[in-house]
């Protein structure tokens, strides 16, 4: 599955979880295991290898995962890599989700669950380190061949979004979404990001970053996001916590626009007009635009498409709905340009069908 080897560094006090986690991983040829049994083993270990993922118990003697997490975080040499929590409190998850974990596992963990995770995560980073590679190439092109580097970024920008569609789709799959339903939420963005006036620029940031919005639900367990029934208070409070799971999966360089989008997007979509929506409860314009145009073109297509607890909305049934409850969720003036252009936004939705 990987062309290259990556290594991963699980830290747990507990020498059987080490034995347990090494193992599951003996299969992958190209995953090296290292281990530690406290943070400070951790910290040096991670002085003397290039670690491309961490597995990082919450519960440890000495300093805890959190403050481990918290050291991680903090040096730029180990910022960047992306960490997998162990925790069997809720509590704890959340917390470090908050300081920069990438994602969890319950604690006892299901080791099928847990590769799958560890699998998921690697694939993101390859994602977001074959971008960032592609960006420096490029930059280091600008003093050689004009021509052939406005070929080359034209490719780049191609490759880019197809990548961002692959990466968006990792996690679409998951909820019974296709690739369709990220390209439409993508020219719906653009489209309504057109009609409000934002400069091409952020069209264009928009159009690539839209896709990315629900990244994070790669981070919420199949049980909970295919539930054909309706959620319960708890299930819901973990659906909700995509949002800082996306978030967290875009972090990168301030240089890279598209992926800073794609943070705001991921982290506010399902923020409200009237302040009632979440993770922060944002209001009115804290809500960043690029997050108030795709809330609407996601509530259109989800509406309009089938799921697994129920079938697609008939258009106008769809529209009807969002009118009764535009106060609350949506931006007004966009949504009036919605409204008033929504044959632009059917034909694309006819355009790229399911």
């Amino acid at each position: 599955m990987f062309k290259e080897v990556s290594q991963l560094l699980v830290i747990d006090d507990e020498t059987l979880n080490l034995e347990l986690i090494s193992s599951i991983f003996s299969e992958f040829p190209n995953i090296i295991v290292l281990t530690a049994n406290n943070g400070f083993e951790a910290i040096e270990l991670l002085k003397n290898h290039a670690i491309d993922l961490i597995v990082l118990d919450i519960r440890m003697p000495g300093i805890n995962g959190i403050e481990v997490l918290n050291i991680l975080k903090s040096n730029p040499s180990t910022a960047h890599i992306p960490v997998v929590v162990l925790s069997g409190d809720e509590q704890e998850r959340k917390n470090a989700l908050k300081m920069g974990a990438n994602d969890f596992v319950a604690k006892p963990f299901d080791t099928e669950e847990l590769k799958l995770r560890v699998i998921n995560n690697l694939q993101l980073k390859k994602y977001n380190d074959l971008i960032k590679n592609i960006n420096e190439i490029l930059q280091k092109e600008v003093s050689k061949k004009t021509k052939e580097l406005r070929e080359a970024l034209e490719l780049s920008k191609e490759a880019e979004y197809e990548m961002i569609i692959k990466l968006g789709m990792i996690s679409e799959f998951r909820d019974e979404e296709t690739g369709q339903h990220i390209r439409r939420i993508s020219h719906y963005a653009r489209l309504l990001a057109r009609l409000y006036g934002l400069s091409e620029q952020d069209q264009n940031y928009i159009f690539y970053a839209a896709p990315l919005h629900d990244v994070g639900k790669i981070g919420i367990p199949d049980k909970i996001l295919k539930k054909p029934g309706s959620l319960t208070p708890e299930e819901f409070e973990i659906i909700k916590l995509h949002t800082t799971i996306g978030s967290k999966i875009l972090e990168s360089d301030p240089r890279f626009k598209t992926l800073k989008a794609g943070k705001i997007i991921a982290e506010q979509h399902h923020e409200k007009w009237d302040g009632s929506g979440y993770p922060k409860g944002l209001k009115g314009e804290e809500i960043h635009v690029f997050a108030r145009i795709v809330a609407i073109c996601d509530v259109f297509d989800a509406m309009t498409s089938d799921r697994v607890y129920r079938p697609a909305f008939l258009v106008e049934q769809a529209i009807n709905i969002m009118k009764k409850i535009s106060h609350i969720h949506f931006d007004p003036e966009l949504f009036e340009i919605f409204i008033n252009n929504l044959e632009a936004f059917i034909n694309i939705k006819q355009t790229l069908k399911d």
